[in-house]
C-alpha cells in the first residue's frame, strides 16, 4: 500500500491542528468542526484558540519550537483519545529577506518555527503510529519550497526541508497504512503575505484554502497543492534547467543581476 487513504466523512475524527491561531489553521479549524470533527488546537496562545469560540474543542497551547512542549501535549492528547486520526502541522512564520538584508538571527527563528516544529511533532508521533495509535501525519509547506525565489531567505529552505521531511516519511509510513500528505499552498491573504511588496498571482483567501485542502485529503494523493492554476504552472517552472530557471525568474520578479 503506497496511497494514503482518502477522508471523505470527518465526523468523529480525532484530528489536532498546531498552529491553529489565524490563517489557513484557522479556517480548518472552522470547517473541520463544522463538518463534525474532533478537535484538539493548539498555537502559542491561549486566547487566541480561545477566540475561535469553538466550544467543543481540546485548547492545547503550546511553542512548536520546543520539543518537549510538543512531546508533551502528544502525550497529554493520547491519553485523553486513546488514538489521533490526524495531526496537521500548519505552524509558520514569514519575512521577506533579500540577500542585501540577510539576517542570520531571523533565518534561525523562522528555520525553528517552518521545520523544527514539524519535525518536532515527527518525533513524537511517528512512534505511536508505529504502535498503530497515529493514523496520518500531513505538513503545510509551501510551493517556496520548491526551488529557490527572490526575498526567499527565511522561508524557502525550511519549507523546503518540510516537503522532503513529509517524502521521507510517506515512502516509508504509506505502505504500513499511515498516511502522510504534504500541504503547498500558493498565496493566501493572511497577515503574512501582506507583507509583500509585490503582485501575488491566484491569491486566495484562508476559507477557500482551507475547502482545497479538506478536498486534498479526499483524493488519497501525497501532495495538497492549491490554486491550481497557479501550482501547476509554478511546478512545471521549477523541473526547467537552472539557466531557464534563472532567467524566467529574473523576468518576472524583476531581480536582475
Amino acid at each position: 500500500m503506497s496511497a494514503n487513504p482518502k477522508i471523505t466523512d470527518w465526523r468523529g475524527k480525532r484530528i489536532w491542528l498546531l498552529g491553529a491561531s489565524s490563517g489557513i489553521g484557522a479556517a480548518l479549524a472552522e470547517q473541520l468542526a463544522a463538518a463534525g470533527a474532533r478537535l484538539a488546537l493548539s498555537a502559542r496562545r491561549r486566547d487566541a484558540l480561545a477566540a475561535l469560540a469553538l466550544p467543543e474543542a481540546k485548547l492545547l497551547p503550546l511553542d512548536v519550537t520546543s520539543s518537549t512542549a510538543v512531546a508533551v501535549a502528544a502525550r497529554q492528547l493520547l491519553a485523553d483519545w486513546g488514538e489521533i486520526d490526524l495531526a496537521i502541522y500548519c505552524a509558520g512564520d514569514y519575512k521577506p529577506m533579500p540577500a542585501s538584508e540577510i539576517d542570520l538571527a531571523e533565518m534561525s527563528r523562522l528555520w525553528a518555527v517552518n521545520y523544527e516544529g514539524g519535525a518536532h511533532l515527527a518525533a513524537a508521533l511517528v512512534p505511536e503510529a508505529l504502535a498503530g495509535r497515529v493514523h496520518g501525519l500531513a505538513f503545510m509547506a509551501s510551493v517556496a519550497g520548491y526551488r529557490g525565489l527572490p526575498k526567499a531567505l527565511g522561508y524557502g529552505p525550511p519549507k523546503a526541508a518540510l516537503i522532503h521531511l513529509a517524502e521521507i516519511l510517506h515512502l516509508e509510513l504509506a505502505p504500513r497504512g499511515i498516511g502522510v500528505w504534504v500541504i503547498n499552498p500558493g498565496f493566501v491573504a493572511t497577515r503574512l503575505t501582506a507583507q509583500n511588496d509585490f503582485a501575488m498571482p491566484a491569491l486566495i483567501m484562508p476559507e477557500d484554502a482551507a475547502k482545497a485542502t479538506l478536498k486534498g485529503f479526499a483524493g488519497g494523493g501525497f501532495e495538497i497543492d492549491f490554486p491550481r492554476r497557479f501550482t501547476r504552472v509554478l511546478r512545471r517552472v521549477s523541473r526547467l534547467p537552472y539557466g531557464w530557471y534563472f532567467a524566467l525568474v529574473r523576468r518576472f520578479t524583476g531581480v536582475h543581476p
